[in-house]
């Protein structure tokens, strides 16, 4: 293919010729010598020059308007901003202002940091040294918006220079990547929940369908990722193991609460199941169940346990015996002593007591945890054994300076229960109640028919329970910060064996207490009691 250059010579060349042939025929005499050859020769040289002329003119009119299409584009896809050589910015584009909330005014003429929060302004540092050097920088940046929050872009940022090749400013040109980290973070996250040793579950709460399983979830219920989304979990589980599990989901909605939390049996192993309610439109949501297999867990205690019975057992007999020879010599059965050797033998008795009471409770535990407790439900006089109880606690009153005032007790009241463990209930109550109270105090105790139940209450105008630490006053060796073990005595499991004995015989115990205003602690129980079954976990009142 001919070139534009050469195509223009030959349009000269055949222009000069056909001047050159029309003028020799239309001149004669001395013109027709001159003309056409100087015609000739003009044209040869000014019809190349025009026509290049003209084709360079047509071809940069076609580039800049290519161009200027290309950096609109560009304009409108990238952030682009200009540094000079102080590091102030002279030019940003309406898509970095849309993208960091600034205004045009807020950046022109400001340290290009402003972008930048405090610890990632080196960053801006770093790159000014690298174009220094003449060197083009490519990376990731984060940029801070006008209202704090911070951005991430990929950016790539070109040194300028003036025509002396001094070095005048920068360009940067950055696209947002903040979308694309999130986008990797969640994905990571994703990743992470999916190989959890934990079950994850999500269920939506309408029709309770399967939404997300995770790798253990998946094995639990032998499915995969393409099978499970919109079944049911019954679907899911035709044993119905994991009925309990959607009738806490439910009670969460009903009761307008949004955590559950609980052990139970799934599938055969003991698990922790942790239930949180995610709130959606019009009243629809998910339900996000995590769940632990705490077997381990279990079996250790289980182990432990075995091992606090063997020991309790096998300290008790000994304490016994030193007890009893301590009592025979406070007695003087084997002559006067000395007042310093009856004081050194009072402390070792008192202290007797209190490892054989320690040991007690670890065994009543042991026993309440295996199911293996007697309960001897007798016909007893309820108004009898609480005025036992208090006669009982005496030694507390005394110790403490306490009054006790008990109503409901004027009467007989028969009632079945077993008055051992009634007494054992009722004593461990009082025994707080007089730890915690002020001196100079009252003990209220009262006892209410209540219909198919007997409603007890022991209330002390003590300290009350933080409200922080309420949750775990029934847990065992559970200690409040404003207690005093040490000084005012105690185990740490009292309240624990109250409760297994009172929920043992189908009874409830809760309490109400705010800090600062005393504590009253109740337990019910029916009149018509059946066979002992093995504990459960019931739910206990708080109130602040």
């Amino acid at each position: 293919m001919m070139s534009s250059t050469a195509l223009a010579i030959t349009c000269g060349c055949g222009v000069a010729t056909g001047w050159y042939s029309l003028t020799q025929l239309a001149l004669s005499g001395g013109p027709a010598q001159v003309i056409p050859i100087f015609g000739a020769i003009v044209l040869a040289g000014t019809v190349p020059t025009v026509i290049i002329k003209k084709t360079v003119e047509s071809r940069f009119r076609d580039f800049r308007h290519s161009m200027s299409q290309r950096l609109d584009a560009f304009d409108k896809h990238a952030c682009i901003n200009i540094v000079d050589e102080t590091g102030n910015l002279t030019e940003v584009n309406e898509k970095l202002l849309e993208l960091t909330g600034y205004d045009r005014t807020d950046l022109i003429g400001q340290p290009v940091t402003l972008l930048y929060n405090d610890l990632d302004s080196k960053i801006a540092f770093d790159i000014r040294e690298n174009l220094h050097s003449g060197k083009s920088w490519k990376g990731e940046t984060p940029l801070r918006r006008k209202d704090g929050r911070e951005i991430f872009t990929e950016s790539t940022i070109m040194p300028l220079f003036d025509p002396a090749g001094n070095w005048s400013g920068s360009i940067s040109v950055r696209t947002d990547i903040s979308s694309t980290n999130e986008l990797v973070a969640e994905r990571h996250t994703a990743q992470t929940l999916y190989e959890l040793r934990d079950d994850i579950w999500i269920i939506d709460s309408g029709m309770e369908t399967v939404s997300y399983l995770n790798r253990t979830a998946e094995n639990r219920f032998n499915t995969c990722r393409k099978d499970y989304p919109k079944r049911s979990v019954s679907d899911l589980d035709p044993s119905g193991d994991t009925a309990e599990v959607l009738a806490s989901c439910r009670a969460l909605v009903a009761d307008g609460k949004t955590t559950s939390r609980f052990e139970t049996v799934l599938m055969g192993a003991p698990v922790d199941v942790s239930i949180k309610f995610l709130t959606g439109a019009e009243n629809s949501g998910r339900y996000l169940i995590l769940i632990s297999d705490i077997s381990e867990r279990v079996e250790q205690e289980k182990q432990k346990s075995a091992f606090i019975s063997t020991v309790s057992h096998e300290l008790r007999s000994p304490l016994t015996s030193i007890k009893g020879a301590m009592g025979l010599l406070l007695s003087n059965s084997a002559g006067d002593l000395p007042d310093r050797a009856i004081s050194l033998l009072e402390i070792a008795h008192r202290n007797a007591d209190r490892l054989i009471l320690i040991i007690n409770d670890i065994l009543d535990l042991d026993k309440l945890a295996d199911g293996e407790m007697d309960i001897e439900i007798k016909e007893v006089d309820l108004s009898e054994l609480i005025r036992e109880a208090d006669q009982a606690s005496a030694v507390l009153q005394q110790r403490f300076g306490v009054q006790i005032e008990l109503t409901g007790t004027e009467s007989a009241f028969p009632f079945n229960t077993d008055p051992n463990r009634f007494l054992q209930v009722m004593t461990n109550l009082l025994s707080n109640a007089y730890k915690f109270s002020k001196p100079g105090g009252t003990i209220f105790v009262d006892v209410r028919d209540e219909g198919e139940l007997v409603r007890v209450s022991v209330t002390d105008e003590g300290q009350g329970i933080p409200l922080d630490e309420q949750h775990k006053i029934f847990s065992r060796f559970s200690d409040m910060t404003n207690s005093d073990r040490a000084l005012k005595g105690g185990t740490g499991l009292g309240l624990n064996i109250c409760k297994a004995i009172v929920e043992n015989m189908g009874g409830t115990i809760g309490f109400e207490s705010a800090e600062g205003k005393g504590a009253r602690f109740f337990f019910c129980l029916p009149k018509v009691q059946s066979a002992p079954s093995s504990i459960k976990t019931l739910d206990v009142k708080r109130c602040a």
